[in-house]
């Protein structure tokens, strides 16, 4: 039997970045249900280059949530190719499509998704003690300290208004300084004003890492601010799969 950590050394010593950061080729997803099959994904192609902010806008039900979990590995396309930071995604196991993510990709939702017994420290720090980072405690207090909560570190999210939440996971995204950032409406449940500030600090951080950066947004101001805007309706991109 493979040992999954020691096919995840061979995988993280493949040469990242060749050619596009997110390349999709003809990718598809079909799921059964009582009704029969349902096409979401209908022959995607798009390709994202290293360290470009790409927003992605389109009615719901187009497509957008579905296609981001395919490119982080958390959805199996039907058919088609799927490299993700220079890794070809399709003939990964289980196990090694999460050490994948837990090398490659950060990832903030929209519900934040932090554990509610832990601090916030201990919310950024988990995911990196996992990697085997030994300095964890003091990479998540750096993270925390750049989205302006050093001052939260012992506080649990729970204790947290919604906008620090959305701080502390952003922190716990980019701590293990991640090749590719997906954002899923990061902004869905904050407050305009609260929001804004959140995605200030979103632009600020991936400026500052040079990550490539995929977010999901029906706000088309939002999705303005980045590089380029893809298009997705009905399960394809219908503008701007290309840079």
């Amino acid at each position: 039997m493979s040992d999954p950590q020691q096919n995840s050394k061979q995988i993280s010593e493949q040469v990242s970045g060749r050619g596009k950061s997110i390349n999709l080729q003809d990718v598809h997803l079909s799921l059964t249900s009582d009704a029969g099959e349902v096409n979401i994904l209908r022959g995607i192609s798009l390709g994202v280059e290293s360290g470009e902010a790409v927003g992605v806008i389109g009615p719901s039900g187009g497509g957008k949530s579905t296609m981001m979990m395919v490119i982080a590995g958390l959805e199996r396309a039907s058919s088609g190719t799927v490299e993700t930071a220079g890794f070809d995604l399709t003939n990964l196991n289980e196990d090694e499509l999460a050490l994948f993510r837990r090398d490659n990709v950060g990832i903030v939702f929209q519900d934040f998704h932090l554990i509610p017994t832990m601090t916030a420290l201990e919310n950024v720090a988990v995911p990196l003690e996992f990697a085997g980072i030994t300095d964890a405690p003091e990479r998540a207090r750096d993270r925390l300290d750049a989205v302006g909560l050093d001052h939260r570190l012992a506080h649990y999210p729970g204790q947290l208004s919604g906008g620090e939440q959305q701080r502390v996971a952003l922190a716990r995204a980019f701590a293990a300084r991640p090749a590719i950032l997906l954002a899923d409406e990061p902004t869905g449940n904050l407050d305009g004003k609260t929001g804004g500030a959140v995605m200030d600090l979103l632009f600020e951080l991936h400026d500052t890492a040079g990550t490539t950066m995929m977010l999901i947004s029906h706000d088309r101001v939002l999705a303005d601010r980045c590089d380029r805007i893809i298009t997705l309706a009905d399960g394809q991109v219908t503008e701007g799969a290309e840079a």
